[in-house]
């Protein structure tokens, strides 16, 4: 190998260790972890026929229970992710409000609806099937699964989940927190997918304004409250449509 490789492999080394230097004497912010393909979890791994073979079951009036599920090892701010396997389950409500719950509640066809509680949450979570088993021992008739993922950029460059943010080391440079939040509704009862709704929210700033924890996790939280919102009122238009397709009047108003 001569100089010029020898110099070439060395720079990306010596440009390492200066940052595990840089990041060890100043305080820093970790990005949260990745969220769920929630439509990747709604594909069964029968075949193709018995999929097929698969109708709603749940009559009207339905208890909807709901999930909200990310990444396994998740953690943002002081959000626990209970289970472990190929996903977890955020218990505690970060980015929902009560009066989420009782739009749902509200809607027509609905009698109740409501989160999973994490006692009910099993060690191992091997798929969406683990979910319709805490969901039938609520006697919930639907389970409204959804996950958020969250993407922290900086001048178009992505920081992936799990990265770590020096703070008040960052230029003036433009940041962008992009969320989008995906979910997925599944018959308690035969594992149907009655449909997917998804809704993106996005908040522009300088990363000057990222000099504290405090104000990152802010930047966070509004965005994917906002994502969550939209994805509410997604879920309201599927609701509409399944309502539609049962020959079901439907007298809300879904925006």
């Amino acid at each position: 190998m001569n100089a010029m490789n020898r110099s070439s492999i060395g720079a990306p080394v010596v440009a390492g260790v200066l940052l595990i230097f840089v990041l060890s004497g100043c305080a820093t912010y970790q990005t949260p972890g990745a969220g769920v393909s929630v439509g990747d979890l709604s594909q069964a791994t029968p075949e193709i026929a018995e999929v097929m073979r698969r109708e709603p079951a749940a009559e009207l009036p339905v208890y909807i229970a709901t999930a909200r599920i990310q990444a396994p090892g998740y953690a943002a701010g002081n959000t626990a992710c209970h289970g472990q396997g190929k996903f977890c389950v955020v218990a505690a409500r970060d980015i929902e409000s009560d009066d989420v719950y009782e739009r749902l509640k509200s809607l027509p066809g609905i009698s109740e609806a409501g989160p999973i509680s994490r006692i009910l949450v099993p060690e191992s979570l091997r798929g969406i099937e683990d979910l319709r088993l805490v969901a039938a021992n609520l006697k919930a008739d639907m389970v409204l699964i959804y996950s958020v993922d969250t993407r922290f950029l900086v001048d178009g460059r992505s920081l992936g989940p799990l990265s770590v943010v020096s703070l008040g080391m960052i230029p003036n440079k433009k940041a962008h927190v992009t969320t989008t939040a995906s979910a997925v509704l599944v018959d308690v009862r035969s594992g149907f997918v009655y449909g997917v709704a998804e809704s993106t929210a996005s908040n522009d700033q300088r990363t000057t304004i990222w000099s504290t924890h405090q104000a990152i996790e802010r930047a966070r939280k509004e965005t994917e409250k906002e994502s969550f919102i939209g994805l509410v009122g997604e879920v309201e238009r599927l609701w509409q449509g399944i309502l539609e397709s049962k020959g079901f009047a439907w007298s809300g108003d879904p925006s």
